[in-house]
């Protein structure tokens, strides 16, 4: 049975939209998903199921999520190939002086909009930086990712989607769990 990854945007931030990973696991496992796992408060899941098509299975996590907690909360489903893939094409780990602890991945919905990634054209905060692939996005930001101005919002204003963003420690792990199973 393939193994998924739920990538969850905006739950436990802030004391906003909480969810214990015990409820959010038994509501992955009322899906009939298998082998349910989650990964810290941010609302990372790994877990197996027949399902093939990631679209039909954020739409299925994001309508029983509503429906348990009572809130709206997106998903961005990615297979462990995807988040190696990612992983091995990080063009921020080529250069030995970054810090691996300070470069981030901004996961996209879909890819962006020709239009819209237009518009990022230009914009610079340095000492930010970011490389836009598909439905990537590789953020480096050397004063932490709290101090970002290039954060998730700004990313989701400029290109008119839905994205979420982990570390790199966090699909790290993600990906190891993924393999356990």
């Amino acid at each position: 049975m393939p193994t998924y990854i739920a990538l969850l945007r905006g739950i436990n931030v802030s004391g906003q939209k909480k969810v214990s990973m015990a409820d959010l696991k038994k509501t992955f496992e009322d899906l009939k998903f298998k082998n349910v796992q989650t990964y810290i408060q941010s609302g990372n899941v790994v877990f197996e199921c027949a399902q093939s098509d990631s679209e039909k299975l954020e739409s299925s996590i994001e309508k029983k999520i509503k429906k348990d907690f009572g809130f709206d909360v997106p998903v961005i489903i990615r297979t462990p190939s995807e988040l190696q893939d990612i992983l091995k094409s990080n063009p921020f780990l080529k250069d030995p002086k970054k810090d691996k602890d300070r470069m981030y991945v901004t996961f996209l919905s879909k890819a962006p909009m020709t239009e819209h990634i237009k518009k990022l054209d230009g914009i610079s905060y340095p000492p930010e930086e970011f490389v836009l692939k598909s439905k990537t996005i590789y953020f480096f930001s050397p004063n932490g990712y709290g101090n970002a101005k290039m954060n998730n919002n700004f990313f989701e204003n400029k290109l008119k989607i839905t994205a979420t963003t982990r570390n790199l420690k966090t699909i790290q792990q993600l990906i190891e769990m993924a393999h356990e199973k």
